[in-house]
């Protein structure tokens, strides 16, 4: 019999619509003891003593930075996240935020605001005043877009219906990503291409090594005269001090961010957002449904989809009997796991077993059920990190 019960500690307030996903029979809540799985937003992990009973962690969104993945990979533990679920929200708002640097609607507020006088005063200041404001329209203009995933491709698509030529590139693009993306989009061979042609330069690319400070003074220094430069991915890509540098000497006309930061505060020329990304009702909610259906899946049948730190591994259930490893991708794995299961006189009916990276996954059904003595024995093969039997109820 599967177990009766298993228990979710959330870290931050979920969408009911999400929580709701979870079987009936799941205890779920910000205190609960020994869970088996975590459900977070933005809480830091990085700090906290996870149980050893954790068995996956979900995560209501894109970004994983607030969770110690490596830590978690060490000990055979999935990280799952929500690829795409805010993808709708982040678009409209990359889209608000070309319309405030073409147009210039953030000074041309604050010099309403700073009005004074009669009506009468107001509107002769109004009129002596907005030429200053004067802005661009879009359609003509090109948009360059680095990271091409779901993101990316909603901005390309929905620019493409203002009118916007749209040059990307994205250099770990995906075959999935490859389809979804409008065939009016122009494959650059590399960040500078982009930089080279766009008037509008977005960024939609997760914080690593090899992306913090992306957008850095050199690379400034080929974008186009008076370019905008929006930044809604994560705050460490662009270097603030070089933006400031290029916005002070002309070379950039406005830059809009999600990342408020003292070296960006009470710039004329940018415009910061307190981190409204993902900061929709829909939003949240399509987050926390996959990230919820992702996790059962996980804890219920072993299947993994969408974790930043495990292959993707699905298997249909033909047994009632599933055994689930995760272990290191180091040679004669899979032929040490069937020995063991073979030894024990355990018929093989289905196996899947992929890798990413330093990761591996395994997932094997058998025709009868595995006792105590069989599962010890997996769990002390040199490598294997996690070992989880997955009768079916």
């Amino acid at each position: 019999m599967a177990e009766a019960a298993r228990k979710i500690l959330t870290l931050n307030a979920i969408s009911a619509r999400g929580l709701a996903r979870l079987p009936e029979h799941y205890i779920v809540g910000g205190d609960v003891a020994d869970p088996d799985g975590i459900l977070v937003r933005s809480a830091s992990m990085h700090e906290m003593e996870i149980p050893a009973s954790v068995q996956a962690i979900g995560r209501a969104g894109a970004g994983t930075n607030n969770i110690p993945v490596k830590k978690l990979s060490e000990r055979g533990v999935p990280v799952f996240n929500a690829p795409g679920a805010n993808a709708n929200a982040v678009k409209e708002l990359v889209i608000a935020g070309m319309l405030m640097g073409a147009r210039n609607l953030v000074p041309a507020l604050k010099f309403v605001e700073g009005l004074e006088g009669t009506d009468e005063a107001m509107h002769k200041a109004t009129e002596a005043g907005k030429k200053q404001f004067g802005g661009m329209e879009l359609p003509g203009r090109t948009l360059g877009i680095i990271g091409l995933g779901a993101i990316g491709s909603y901005i390309a698509e929905a620019a493409i219906k203002l009118g916007m030529n749209v040059v990307g590139f994205d250099p770990a693009i995906t075959v999935d990503a490859a389809w979804r993306l409008p065939s009016q989009v122009r494959r650059a061979e590399s960040v500078e291409d982009v930089l080279r042609v766009a008037d509008f330069v977005t960024l939609h690319v997760p914080l690593l090594d090899t992306t913090r400070n992306l957008i850095n003074a050199q690379r400034i220094g080929v974008m186009r005269p008076g370019a905008v430069l929006l930044n809604f991915a994560r705050e460490g890509v662009v270097d603030n001090a070089a933006v400031i540098e290029a916005l002070d000497g002309g070379k950039l006309h406005a830059y809009i961010c999600d990342f408020p930061a003292n070296a960006l505060k009470g710039h004329a020329r940018v415009v910061t957002l307190p981190h409204l990304g993902a900061s929709t009702a829909e939003a949240e909610e399509n987050c926390a449904v996959m990230v919820a259906e992702q996790l059962a899946d996980y804890l219920e049948n072993g299947n993994i989809r969408n974790a930043v730190n495990f292959p993707n591994v699905k298997l249909a259930r033909e047994s009632a009997y599933r055994i689930a490893i995760a272990n290191a991708n180091v040679p004669n794995m899979v032929g040490q796991i069937s020995s063991v299961l073979a030894a024990a006189g355990l018929n093989i009916h289905n196996m899947v077993n992929k890798s990413r990276g330093d990761m591996a996954y395994t997932l094997t059904d058998v025709d009868s059920a595995v006792d105590d003595a069989v599962m010890r024995q997996l769990a002390g093969i040199a490598g294997v990190l996690a070992v989880r039997y997955l009768p079916a109820a």
